[in-house]
């Protein structure tokens, strides 16, 4: 039998008879309230210091605390762990290791400009080594934190309960000592940050007695005094601007800049870097890492270690000495380490403080005038506390006075009283004749009494005064003792009115103030630790580089070197030159002049751009092999320099004209080249096969002529070349044979020469002639890919040439220039090519005066002026330039511009040639 389920019992509760309604409450309105109360937490109890004395709450909590336990200046040390928990326990409700982080670093010489406490022990060290635990050091006040807690006990500010009643604390500390500017303050609250650098001493007090003397100091005024920050490390800092924006109120930064060194060894071996001081807040050790980690990086290439000299012991706490690699340039080096790592470092200027429990940005002179303000009201506050205290003093010593002139009476009275208290009611019924009381505590004190109490024929003594005299002692009623009492009472009565001029003449509180300045000045004052340069602090790496002429040789191989001009002498012509230091199997491919200060614009031979400045290159000497241009440029594999353009700077109306091994010639402008990618960008598009020959630099109105392997050349106007964007592959230059190629191109010289070398030592130089409207009939395609059009002959040699190595000079007029074609024809003989003479393998725009260098492929370097080779005419063999070593062959040549030999500052043009 099934058995009937019962019905489901009701389990909810009554409701409460207490029970009421929740009201709803909107989660926006809420979260910004509660948000706002916290923000507001964080900025007056954690982040943000007082304007008055520069402390926040957990500062200002241990300096009190210490003071509760007579750490003064004077005082033995006690353990910081004692101090933790006397803070903890009356101040500062947080935990033990926020509270000793806070005390270590007020007793940092490196992080306080004046130090508040005194450490006993291990706290820390520069090198950024971490303190002891708080169980092992000791500390105490410092005489700078003793004058910030000077008169607290004499209710000159205000105290609040502490966090569960049982004690009071401080609002604020009287603060004779400026600690907000001297010591800075960093901190970040919600939604705000304050960033105040620390200030010398000396400065500071001289700026705010100027301010007491002048209210009305200007800014200018004031920077007179106090020039800028004065950071506990030292350091340099670059520029003023950033000082005086800040100092206006505005959020502003500053560059500072550690001091290095650069060492010149006395046995001339490389230079090295000594780096004496760190920034603000930088460690040494952590500066040593990051400096390895720049060089681990390759970012920087010339430092081959660092090496740690400190030594605390010889008054060196930060000795760091770079050393460089053989060649290295330390300016250099220096330049890359401020502009890569922390040895230069940005500082924030912000003057956010609390004033009046709200967050304010200030300008220096606010922040001067409220801590002078502040110093105004405990003045007046501890004087009106003297005050109190020596009237009070006072008016008991009066009474002593009057028992001691009515003695007999005030005997009789205490004897025939039962009880003490009974003898203190009749002492206060006694009545004392006003001539009496003159008489007991003299003119000025009676005069005084009658201004408080009014002017009656008898007196009668206080409560107070009553319950002293009942307490004095026998001894105390001798003559002796009396005269002291008078005396006492006398100088009280000074004080008082001192006390109350005082109060009634603002000028003599603040001559209080100023000589408390002065006092505070002379005694823990020093000299200015940080300097200020009216440099802008931009790391500019060409300002320490000598504007100046170098040579800049890149071998076969691909190794690159810089070398000054003087390396190489002037040799006469046939001389075999010098080595120019290659490893085994290399040879130069590549030499030209420049100027230190020159842009690179390095080509290579698939037709890729790479920019860099010559004084980036590593500087070797003449014996080395040099630094691999992998180092320098980030180039492809396989990728090979075939033309490099120093460049002065990027002007408009410059052009940059490529030439191909095929033939092909495109023009662009200069101004396309002037940003590139570390990675290159695109100069030349090729075809198949085809390779960068050379890039020249031309102008409006430049002819150029293309000189072929096989001795052939042509003339023709830059104007026959459109111009074309970077990515674009050009137009017919010149028709060769299929057995031909390019060497070489340069711009015409209407007062110059072409010199042409040919690989076996000969060469030969002739005029280029007036620049010539005339031209042969044929003329070239506009496109390199067009088919060939017809092309004029090659001049047959001329009648007048004969043989001979040194003898062979050209009669015919026509041979001695090259006269103007148009772009695309096959061109004019230039030099024969013969078993003698070999290939050509360059050619160069010279004038008389120039110089030339030759460079053979065992490495042979010869430096000969022009005007020892011979002008003979085009269609020759030209005459010896360069004894060769047997099998030695020419591999290249540069001239050595007259620019950078005679006036490289002054006469470089915007590009150089």
């Amino acid at each position: 039998m099934a058995r009937a389920t019962p019905p489901p019992s009701d389990t909810t509760p009554p409701p409460s008879p207490n029970w009421a309604p929740i009201d709803p409450l909107d989660i926006v309105d809420e979260l910004r309230d509660s948000y706002l109360t916290y923000a507001q937490s964080v900025m007056v109890s954690r982040a943000l210091p007082d304007v008055r004395d520069g402390l926040k709450p957990s500062q200002r909590r241990i300096l009190v605390a210490m003071n509760d336990l007579g750490l003064t200046p004077n005082a033995a040390t006690s353990k910081c762990a004692g101090i933790i928990g006397e803070t903890m326990k009356r101040y500062h409700p947080h935990g033990d290791a926020s509270i000793y982080d806070t005390l270590v670093r007020m007793a940092q010489d490196w992080v306080m400009r004046s130090k508040l406490i005194h450490g006993q022990g291990n706290f820390g060290s520069i090198a950024g080594l971490p303190p002891a635990a708080h169980r092992y050091t000791e500390a105490r006040l410092t005489p700078a934190a003793a004058e910030m807690l000077a008169d607290l006990d004499h209710e000159t500010v205000d105290f609040i309960d502490n966090y569960d009643g049982k004690y009071r604390e401080p609002l604020v500390l009287p603060s004779k000592f400026p600690n907000l500017l001297v010591n800075g303050s960093d901190g970040i609250a919600v939604g705000m940050a304050t960033d105040i650098p620390p200030h010398n001493l000396r400065e500071v007090c001289d700026g705010l007695i100027k301010l007491i003397d002048d209210p009305e100091a200007t800014l200018q005024e004031l920077l007179e005094i106090i020039p800028g920050p004065d950071f506990p490390t030292g350091g340099i800092v670059m520029g003023r601007h950033g000082i005086v924006r800040g100092y206006l109120g505005e959020r502003s930064r500053i560059t500072l800049r550690a001091r290095a060194d650069i060492v010149e060894d006395s046995k001339g071996k490389t230079p090295h870097i000594v780096i004496k001081e760190v920034p603000f807040q930088v460690t040494r050790n952590r500066l040593a890492e990051l400096i390895g980690e720049l060089v681990k990086e390759e970012r920087i290439r010339d430092i081959s270690g660092i090496r740690d000299e400190s030594s605390a012991r010889n008054g060196e706490p930060v000795r760091l000495v770079v050393e460089l690699k053989r060649g290295a340039d330390p300016h250099l080096v220096l330049n890359q380490l401020y502009q890569l790592s922390p040895l230069q470092k940005t500082v924030s200027i912000s003057l956010l403080a609390l004033v009046d429990g709200r967050p304010l940005v200030l300008t220096l002179k606010e922040m001067m005038q409220k801590f002078l303000d502040h110093r105004v009201q405990v003045i007046r506050r501890r004087t009106q506390y003297l005050l109190r205290e020596a009237k009070r003093r006072g008016h008991v010593l009066e009474g002593q006075l009057i028992a001691i002139s009515s003695l007999d009476e005030v005997i009789r009275i205490c004897r025939t009283s039962p009880s003490r208290s009974e003898a203190k009611d009749r002492l206060q019924g006694m009545a004392v004749a006003a001539s009496v009381l003159r008489t007991a505590i003299g003119e000025a004190g009676f005069d005084a009494l009658q201004q408080e109490l009014g002017l009656t024929e008898a007196y009668r003594m206080t409560e107070a005064q009553a319950e002293a005299v009942v307490r004095m002692q026998l001894g105390q009623l001798a003559a002796l003792e009396s005269d002291e009492i008078l005396k006492e009472y006398k100088q009280l009565r000074e004080q008082i009115r001192g006390y109350e001029e005082l109060l009634g003449d603002e000028g003599q509180v603040k001559a209080v103030i100023r000589k408390d300045l002065t006092d505070i000045r002379d005694k823990y004052g020093n000299d200015r630790k940080t300097e200020i340069t009216d440099d802008g602090g931009d790391v500019d790496m060409e300002d320490l580089i000598a504007d100046e002429p170098a040579v800049v040789t890149i071998s076969h191989e691909g190794f690159i070197k810089r070398l000054p001009m003087d390396t190489y002498r002037v040799q006469n012509r046939g001389g075999k030159g010098v080595s120019g230091g290659l490893r085994e199997n290399d040879f130069i491919e590549h030499f030209f002049v420049a100027t230190t200060k020159s842009y690179l614009l390095c080509f290579t031979d698939r037709g890729q751009m790479y920019w860099l400045k010559v004084y980036r290159i590593p500087e070797a000497s003449r014996t080395s092999a040099g630094r691999s241009i992998a180092n320098v440029l980030q180039l492809k594999p396989d990728e090979k320099i075939s033309s490099v353009i120093p460049v002065r700077q990027f002007d408009e109306g410059y052009h940059l004209l490529m030439t191909t091994k095929k033939g092909t010639i495109k023009k662009s402008a200069l101004t396309d080249y002037s940003r590139v990618r570390a990675g290159g960008i695109i100069g030349i598009n090729l075809d198949e096969g085809d390779s960068l020959i050379g890039v020249c630099l031309t102008k409006p109105g430049d002819e150029l002529i293309l000189s072929t392997r096989n001795g052939m050349a042509i003339r023709f106007s830059e104007a026959d070349a459109r111009e074309m964007g970077r990515n674009t592959r050009g137009v017919r230059g010149i028709n060769m044979a299929s057995d031909d190629e390019i060497i070489g191109m340069v711009v015409a010289d209407p007062e110059g020469y072409l010199l042409a070398v040919c690989e076996k030592g000969y060469g030969k130089r002739t005029p280029f002639g007036p620049n010539s409207a005339g031209e042969v009939a044929d003329e070239g395609d506009d496109e390199a890919t067009a088919p060939d059009i017809a092309a004029e002959v090659a001049e047959p040699a001329d009648a007048g040439e004969v043989g001979g190595e040194e003898g062979e000079e050209a009669t015919s007029r026509s041979a001695m220039r090259y006269r103007l074609q148009r772009r695309g024809g096959k061109g004019l003989r230039d030099i024969k090519t013969s078993d003698r003479n070999g290939k050509v393998i360059g050619t160069a725009s010279v004038r008389d005066g120039d110089e030339i260098m030759l460079i053979t492929m065992q490495g042979m370097v010869t430096r000969s002026r022009v005007d020892d080779i011979r002008i003979v005419g085009r269609n020759t063999q030209g005459v010896r330039v360069m004894n060769l070593n047997d099998g030695d062959r020419i591999a290249t040549l540069a001239k050595v511009a007259r620019e950078a030999v005679a006036e490289p500052a002054a006469a470089l043009p915007p590009a150089a040639e």
